[in-house]
């Protein structure tokens, strides 16, 4: 079965972290850019982070800059978000898609035409 899987979310209070995981299965994640993208209640899914297949140039969205971070490891076919100093504003389903098309990261438009969504993980940050 071709699907990402996404690992990791939880609850945490204000300034903790967290560190997500997006893993492929049955297809390789070599040639795709993979996204990462939020949905808080009520809200309109947004994108957080993106990273080419070749791991260059990451972008992100500019609430999350600073505090966020993406990496990918080929070898283990997975994508990692590492999320510091996290905010009760962070409260979101969080999922990862996969695209073949790089240029999604300069955008991290989250009404594209991805190849592939992950099922979500809850991230609650909260006292």
């Amino acid at each position: 079965q071709l699907q990402l899987v996404e690992s990791g979310g939880g609850l945490v209070q204000p300034g903790g972290s967290l560190r997500l995981s997006c893993a492929a299965s049955g297809f390789t994640l070599d040639y795709y850019a993979i996204g990462w993208f939020r949905q808080a209640p009520g809200k309109e899914r947004e994108g957080v982070s993106c990273i080419s297949s070749s791991g260059g140039a990451p972008s992100y969205a500019d609430s999350v800059k600073g505090r966020f971070t993406i990496s990918r490891d080929n070898t283990d076919n997975t994508v990692y978000l590492q999320m510091n100093g996290l905010k009760p504003e962070d409260t979101a389903v969080y999922y990862c898609a996969a695209l073949r098309d790089q240029a999604m990261c300069v955008t991290i438009d989250p009404f594209l035409s991805y190849d592939y969504w992950g099922q979500g993980t809850q991230v609650t940050v909260s006292s």
